[in-house]
């Protein structure tokens, strides 16, 4: 199993769309995939999770953080063969140590953690909480959207990690995500 939590190795650049629920990281990956045509990761909690709460109405346990880290690391890997030169991940072990450290008193699966460390993305777009809140079968905490942001900011401030926040609606919202990738990357 801790194999499959490691990157692949490949050259191309990975930015990880980073925060909290509902703050637009899925639409935002799919538009920047889309504009500099590459491939993006969807976040394969989202569906593990679907499937467990449409079959047994079922939340998230300890027990799913791991089966949730293996099939998002083996999504990415997949993905970042058939991409160009960036490949845009909604969600990374980063963003699944972050939840689990919330929901979970502050604990985390070790070997998650350790992953955290050895995998390498290039920026995080930490996205703000500047959307209106869209309820669903898997969001909870529409009145704790300050404190998680606060909590998945601090992350990136604690692991040393780049990032830059992005905000505004619609298509104000990729232009700002768009500037961001062509600031922190001469050549992309």
């Amino acid at each position: 199993m801790e194999k499959s939590l490691a990157q692949v190795n490949n050259s191309c650049l990975k930015v990880v769309l980073f925060g909290p629920e509902s703050t637009g990281k899925s639409t935002l990956a799919k538009s920047l995939a889309e504009y500099y045509n590459t491939q993006w990761v969807p976040e394969y909690a989202r569906v593990y999770l679907q499937k467990k709460w449409d079959d047994n109405q079922e939340i998230c346990t300890v027990e799913d953080l791991i089966p949730i880290a293996h099939g998002q690391m083996t999504s990415e890997n997949e993905l970042v063969a058939q991409a160009n030169s960036i490949l845009f991940c909604d969600t990374d072990l980063l963003v699944t140590q972050t939840y689990s450290k919330i929901y979970f008193n502050d604990y985390c699966p070790p070997i998650i953690s350790e992953h955290v460390q050895k995998n390498h993305y290039d920026l995080y777009l930490l996205m703000n909480i500047d959307l209106p809140w869209v309820a669903d079968d898997l969001r909870d905490r529409p009145n704790d959207r300050s404190f998680i942001f606060e909590r998945f900011q601090q992350t990136l401030i604690d692991h040393h990690k780049p990032y830059v926040t992005v905000s505004g609606l619609g298509d104000e919202r990729l232009a700002s995500a768009v500037n961001a990738i062509k600031n922190h990357f001469a050549y992309v």
